[in-house]
């Protein structure tokens, strides 16, 4: 058992590798207590990297069995290697070829990560390090392979043996009770996107042909017994992938699709390449058990898990302080999904109602952190609320401030600038400045600061000139008196008694947003006939808390004529509120009002 502190892992310390491994053959040979793995890996020096740096492989309770460099046993004094790592000190500053092999008890390991045996079925989990505790490896996100896996089983124990990208080769071990097959991702990624499975698994599946024409083959895999509650599943995957291609243009890139459902996975849903793990209560559900909550939220999480093949696949990041640019993004992508499988309205409401109860507490807590903090002990402790919620909402932010066109542009450029690459959120935001001309550094901000800001809004309306003046004032608990403002775009209109006033225009207020930059700003409306209630942060345009003066007279004006949804619910919210603490205090309906 390890009892010593994790080391501090700050992004200001970030490198780039040493080494780079092109090209990963597997060769792992399935046994409940005895997995032999054999790794080969091509290596070759970072031209960006240390030159002459020794090459250290992490690992994690491993056991070596054997090792060569270019088909020779290194020399004894060249190589140090235990359970958590394999340090080769003088390797060739060339392309080489390290072959390692290696020894794991998948039934023991109970940590489920790595590869584990639970319920008869072999499984993988990587993300974020577990790719170690299967063979000695650089297991960082920044370094990219190609990888080919043969898995050999028993067949009676494990008919079903499934990996990364698309089949190469299936057959039988002469002599053996034994069967084999062979697996080929031809698109680089990172270590923890590698999966396999095997096991006794019953399936369903059907075809789907892509934007580009290419026959796909979608298959769900779950346990003996199980397949007639997979079909909503199979049903989400489908409709996933339709919808990416035509929301953001992404067609799938592999022959197959493979959804795993098994009742031992610990971390609910995983995006390997073409081979997606999930817990099964994420996959499996039937019309006389599940509610509609259980349909929504496998709903959800198929389409999370597969919009990752894009933002968290084909472009990944470089370090997990951008765990945000996969996750964030990908949250927003599968909210997107959700609004236009169902009610926008109703799922905004949801979202909101989720932010504010999980991420504004944990901004307002002991355990604030930026949406990419800068240091971590343990890189588990990194999937937060802040990260995946508030993440998204930035993202949201950003098609607020640069309107939905340029946002799909600034899309289309990012994966395009950064496809096969390990990106940062830099990157992100430089596809979209491309696209705009906009400088986005003030926006950046968002990532690099933890809180919950606070905007207070006051209106004053001039009936002798016509005009309505807006003041907003933006401040960010704990923030220092030296912390620069945010930029906050700020969805707004103005309601009547008797409908939206359409009429006034404000000069900075574009396509119904108004963007505040500093910490004290103001807008007025002109030509405005009679006195108006604000509608504020429509469609909640930014994660803030909103200060007000609005009473119940003009909350019941928004809840009778704002077109905005969001604002209707929440004005409605804010009534309800009031009276029933009204009664609980012993208060008349008017004094609650007031």
């Amino acid at each position: 058992m390890r009892t010593e502190t994790p080391p501090t892992v700050r992004l200001e310390d970030y490198r780039p590798s040493d080494h780079l491994i092109d090209r990963v053959e597997l060769d792992v040979r399935l046994d409940p207590h005895d997995t032999r793995v054999t790794a080969t890996l091509a290596l070759r020096p970072n031209p960006a990297g240390r030159a002459g740096a020794p090459l250290v492989l992490d690992g994690d309770d491993l056991t070596l069995l054997a090792l060569e460099l270019d088909g020779q046993a290194p020399a004894p004094d060249a190589v140090r290697a235990d359970a958590s790592g394999l340090t080769l000190h003088r390797p060739p500053q060339r392309p080489f070829t390290l072959r390692i092999e290696t020894r794991l008890d998948p039934t023991a390991n109970t940590r489920l990560m790595g590869l584990y045996r639970s319920n008869g079925v072999y499984c993988t989990q990587c993300e974020a390090d577990g790719f170690r505790r299967i063979t000695y490896f650089l297991d960082r996100p920044d370094v990219l392979s190609v990888y080919t896996t043969r898995i050999e089983a028993e067949r009676e124990a494990a008919p079903v043996l499934l990996g990364n990208g698309n089949p190469v080769e299936a057959g039988t071990v002469p002599g053996t009770d034994r069967h084999y097959a062979v697996w080929h991702d031809p698109l680089p990624k990172p270590a923890y996107l590698f999966a396999l499975v095997g096991g006794r698994l019953d399936r369903v599946a059907k075809p789907f042909t892509t934007m580009e024409g290419r026959a796909v083959e979608i298959a769900v895999y779950v346990e003996p017994g199980k397949a007639d509650r997979a079909a909503y599943a199979l049903d989400a995957v489908e409709r996933s992938m339709a919808w990416d291609e035509t929301a953001f243009g992404r067609a799938y890139d592999l022959d197959l699709f493979n959804v795993v459902a098994v009742s031992d996975f610990n971390m609910g849903a995983m995006e390997n390449k073409g081979l997606n793990i999930f817990n099964d209560k994420y996959v499996l559900a039937s019309p006389e058990t599940a509610t509609d909550g259980d349909y929504a939220a496998i709903e959800a999480i198929i389409a999370h898990e597969y919009f990752h093949n894009w933002s968290g696949n084909r472009v990944t990041c470089r370090d997990w302080f951008q765990l945000c640019l996969k996750e964030g993004l990908t949250v927003f992508r599968d909210q997107e999904f959700s609004s236009d499988m169902r009610s926008r309205a109703v799922h905004r409401i949801a979202e909101v109602r989720n932010l504010r109860a999980r991420q504004f507490p944990e901004d307002a807590g002991p355990l604030a952190h930026p949406v990419r903090p800068k240091q971590y002990a343990e890189i588990n402790n990194f999937y937060t609320a802040t990260v995946y919620e508030k993440g998204a909402e930035i993202v949201r932010m950003l098609r607020t401030l640069i309107g939905e066109t340029a946002f799909r542009a600034g899309m289309d450029r990012y994966f395009a600038d950064n496809d096969g690459t390990a990106a940062t959120v830099e990157d992100f935001l430089n596809a979209f400045a491309a696209v705009t001309g906009r400088d986005l550094s003030r926006f950046a901000e968002w990532y690099e600061r933890p809180g919950t800001p606070r905007v207070a809004v006051s209106g004053t309306y001039d009936p002798a000139a016509r005009t309505y003046r807006l003041a907003f004032r933006q401040t960010r608990p704990g923030a220092g008196a030296d912390a620069p403002p945010l930029v906050i775009p700020i969805g707004l209109g103005l309601v009547g008694p008797d409908g939206p006033l359409d009429g006034p225009l404000a000069e900075r207020v574009e396509d119904g947003v108004f963007v505040l930059e500093t910490a004290e700003d103001a807008v007025t409306f002109e030509n405005v006939a009679v006195e108006p209630v604000p509608s504020l942060f429509r469609a909640f345009s930014a994660p803030v808390r909103v200060e007000s003066s609005l009473d119940d007279a003009a909350r019941l004006i928004l809840l009778r004529h704002d077109p905005d949804s969001f604002n209707r619910w929440e004005a409605a919210q804010r009534i309800a509120l009031g009276l029933m603490t009204a009664q609980a205090r012993g208060e008349t309906a008017a004094d609650a009002g007031a």
